[in-house]
């Protein structure tokens, strides 16, 4: 069972970072997600290689990848689609929007209105696209990469925090290393050329991660640390239920990566702040809210918390 989830995640990786060069901690969370079936948001530079992740997954996968610019002349139908009137066969006819696909690049996400952020992270959610009362489900998988940029905040829409909810992981990649960006220069970053896995491959690891053992113990480390987010006098709304499902399932699925079928305590520590930083809200003025603040403080909490000792 671990076995396919690790082969999976190895084949994967590697393909990966062919164009990724020196991003292994983010790639490895970027496949988590993937294997628990959620979104990521990526809180993040321009520049710093979003696209050529999303590019680099879609290809290593032998998937669909399509990317929308957000803009605040976006609309929900330029997403989710459209019917038109068709002269020739003097019918309706349904023309898909962006979302059909099974790798979406939603960029710069807080730059359209919270009408159109709506409408995508409905398909998120429900995993389905409801036009003019006609529904039709998204063909599995379906991943969306949502960017933000941190630093730009005129002209913007920022996520409620019911929406951020909804992305099981928020990430920051940032600069490679003096050693890694040396290796860009020099031409070390490459196109991924062929798929390596398929969807069903992905299912098939899917499955597995569903079957990684966790101990009673593991659940009330988990419990505790949602219950400190709670508590902690720094934060005004702590980690939802959905969270805590969402930390779960990730500590489940880096488990697996990892070779083993069960989790233990280094595996919630590693995604946890991951998983917990961008559905904090802070109490304080608004500078307490950028997610680089909030993931200090998540880490903190993280370490606060006390880690059980008994077999896990």
């Amino acid at each position: 069972m671990q076995d396919i989830i690790r082969s999976f995640a190895a084949q994967i990786r590697q393909q990966i970072e062919t164009s990724i060069v020196g991003k292994g901690d983010v790639i490895d969370r970027v496949i988590t997600a993937l294997l628990c079936g959620g979104h990521i948001l990526l809180d993040d530079l321009p520049g710093t290689g979003k696209t050529t992740l999303a590019r680099a997954l879609a290809k290593s996968l032998d998937c669909r990848m399509k990317r929308i610019q957000f803009t605040p002349d976006l609309l929900p139908s330029d997403i989710t689609g459209i019917h038109y009137y068709n002269q020739k066969t003097g019918e309706f006819v349904f023309r898909e929007g962006a979302v059909f696909t099974n790798v979406l690049l939603a960029d710069e996400i807080n730059r359209t209105t919270p009408r159109t952020q709506a409408a995508l992270l409905e398909c998120m959610e429900e995993q389905q696209v409801s036009v003019d009362g006609e529904t039709r489900q998204l063909a599995p998988p379906f991943f969306v990469i949502a960017t933000q940029n941190p630093i730009e905040a005129q002209g913007t829409y920022p996520l409620p925090e019911a929406q951020l909810d909804r992305f099981l992981m928020c990430l920051h990649m940032g600069y490679p290393d003096h050693e890694a960006e040396k290796r860009i220069l020099l031409g070390a970053s490459l196109e991924v050329e062929h798929p390596v896995c398929t969807p069903d491959a992905l299912a098939e690891a899917q499955q597995a991660c569903e079957n990684i053992r966790v101990s009673d113990a593991i659940l009330e480390y988990l419990l505790a640390i949602a219950e400190k987010t709670r508590q902690d006098r720094t934060v005004q709304v702590g980690l939802s239920t959905r969270g805590l499902q969402a930390m779960q399932c990730c500590a489940r699925a880096w488990a697996g990566i990892q070779g083993r079928d069960y989790v233990i305590p280094e595996d919630v520590q590693e995604i946890a702040a991951d998983v917990i930083a961008h559905r904090l809200i802070m109490k304080g003025s608004a500078s307490l809210q950028r997610i680089d603040f909030k993931r200090e403080a998540a880490m903190r909490m993280v370490e606060e918390t006390p880690v059980p000792t008994e077999n896990c």
